[in-house]
């Protein structure tokens, strides 16, 4: 058993988040000791199954996980879903404090007529199934059409319209998944048709992930200066956002290259939304969108919102990917605001609602937290936050048998649950990357939760 007045942890979601509430528990806590859930076999949640499979300098953040996860008051556990294999009484019971760092995995919809048609998809399923999520190994995306219509300029939409628009072999040399690589190759799409509600000027895509899409060995981008021209009002919007006034400059840049006539191309446009989505002539498969053109106009908090114009022009598309926003989802026992779709809290403490009183020991970090905002390196300061909140209270009293490790271990095994521990991790680990350096790839991802948990036990 622990010491009496060690400080018991549970964190559930081993992604960013999670992680970095468990570093921040640790170097003010040394006497804490952390159960990390997850409910997948794998760990590092966004980093793994969200990051873009060229983007390995990003997935670099996980040497820093992995050492956290050699500390021997760390304790990982995957495949446990809690609500589910654990449950909020449970969390009660066995730990002092409870975070809940599980992210907003939840896409937002379009909700015009057609979004159900075959061929139209959220962004965040494909982002999934192509970077080997066990719930989307099963996706199967149609990608024999044309034209594709990626809706959305954040970053997740431009990593959507690079991987439809690399060749296989730029891709061959990710870690994305096989079944993904496969489909991919065989993939009809030769344009890509990225708009945005907004103007150019207001798009929040980085400026890394912009110019990337001028750098593709086989696609050219294409822009039409003309769409470039922004208002008044949106040049002074960001006259104080750096990132915005490079972001327009690099637009211009790519604006004026002479397209190469490559097999391939991307269409970035602006300021029109679409209306609805028009079904082929099998009436069950997306044949067209339908796309209103918008105009900006000023809201009573100053910034610039679209408002369509009624005019409107018809596109052929086969695919059609909604990367709009994401959202966050209810965990049974945890209260949950569904305006926002984040748990209430005031400083990561939960409250019961959102002008609640506070629920003993249970604490957020991360996007359940604020919501879906800020790059990975922004969950460290909100992680952290969120500890400084914790360490603040005086935590309920648990039963000492109870805060026994072992006793939570036993109430899963008590349940059928095959929980996988860092050593577990470490096995599929070099599963995945034995396999990628045979074939000169980061690693070959398990894609299947079977797969994961045989890896698993070695």
């Amino acid at each position: 058993m622990e010491p009496a007045n060690a400080l018991r942890v549970a964190v559930v979601g081993a992604g960013p988040s999670g992680f970095y509430a468990a570093e921040s528990l640790l170097k003010q806590r040394p006497d804490a000791v952390i159960d990390l859930f997850d409910r997948l076999p794998a760990p590092f949640g966004l980093v793994r199954y969200g990051v873009a499979p060229d983007h390995q300098k990003i997935k670099s953040v996980t040497k820093v996980y992995d050492r956290l996860l050699a500390d021997p008051r760390l304790r990982f556990r995957g495949n446990v879903e809690v609500g589910h294999d654990l449950t909020a009484d449970d969390l009660r019971r066995h730990y002092h404090a409870t975070v809940f760092t599980y992210g907003a995995a939840l896409d937002r919809r379009l909700g015009i007529p057609g979004e159900d048609l075959d061929g139209s998809m959220s962004a965040t399923d494909f982002v999934a199934w192509y970077n080997g999520h066990p719930d989307f190994a099963d996706l199967d995306p149609r990608l024999d059409g044309h034209t594709a219509l990626v809706v959305g300029v954040g970053n997740v939409a431009v990593d959507v319209t690079r991987v439809l628009a690399k060749t296989p072999a730029e891709l061959a040399t990710s870690d994305i998944a096989d079944q993904a690589l496969t489909a991919l190759a065989e993939s009809g799409v030769r344009d890509v048709v990225v708009v945005g509600r907004r103007g150019p000027a207001e798009a929040k895509w980085s400026t890394k992930e912009l110019r990337d899409l001028g750098e593709l060995e086989d696609a050219d981008l294409v822009i039409d200066p003309a769409d470039l021209a922004i208002s008044d009002e949106s040049r002074a919007a960001i006259a104080d956002d750096p990132v915005a006034r490079r972001n327009l400059e690099v637009l211009e840049e790519l604006a004026a290259r002479p397209l190469r006539g490559l097999d391939r191309r991307i269409h970035l446009r602006f300021l029109l939304s679409p209306v609805a989505i028009e079904a082929d002539a099998s009436g069950t498969r997306v044949g067209a969108v339908v796309l209103e053109r918008n105009r900006l106009e000023a809201r009573a908090d100053g910034s610039l919102g679209a408002r369509g114009t009624g005019v409107t022009e018809r596109l052929d598309a086969q695919l059609v990917f909604r990367s709009v926003g994401y959202r966050g989802q209810a965990m049974p026992g945890l209260p949950f605001d569904e305006r926002w779709s984040v748990v209430p809290n005031d400083r990561g403490r939960v409250l019961t609602a959102r002008d609640g009183e506070p629920v003993p020991g249970w604490y957020v970090a991360g996007w359940i937290k604020r919501g879906p905002t800020g790059v990975i390196g922004t969950n460290k300061a909100c992680a952290v936050e969120t500890v400084t909140t914790l360490l603040s209270d005086e935590l309920p009293a648990i039963d000492p048998a109870a805060a026994d490790p072992a006793a939570v271990d036993a109430l899963l095994t008590e349940r059928g649950v095959q929980a996988v521990d860092a050593e577990g991790w470490r096995r599929i680990d070099a599963a995945e990357t034995t396999a990628g350096a045979a074939a000169g790839r980061p690693r070959v991802k398990l894609c299947t939760r079977e797969a994961l948990l045989t890896a698993s036990r070695g």
